[in-house]
């Protein structure tokens, strides 16, 4: 079971995937994240990740749902990664949503 930390603060940032090679877009996931899960002995496992590692664990459950980051991308910043180089890399989210009139969740 995965589940927001807290009050479910969010945080939007750039996202891709290897099963979708070449795109890349906004994504908006919680910012911490609680994993109730059973390892590979059947033991239980409860784990709280923060930042980077709860975007992963996110995008990787989101995988075993059978569901795509391509299913939550913020449509409007949907692009080619030599496009994301050339007008976006180094940039805040922000940026593309205000450049591309989108609202940041």
């Amino acid at each position: 079971m995965l589940r927001p930390v807290d009050d479910g603060d969010t945080v939007s940032f750039y996202e891709g995937c290897l099963s979708v090679p070449g795109l890349t877009g906004v994504v908006t996931r919680h910012r911490a994240v609680r994993v109730e899960a059973l390892d590979e002995h059947g033991q239980p496992v409860d784990r709280v990740f923060s930042g980077w590692a709860a975007r992963i664990v996110q995008h990787e459950v989101d995988h075993l749902g059978g569901r795509l980051y391509l299913d939550r991308v913020e449509t409007r910043s949907l692009s080619t990664t030599g496009n994301y180089a050339g007008l976006w890399a180094g940039r805040p989210p922000e940026d593309a949503a205000a450049s591309l009139g989108f609202t940041l969740r």
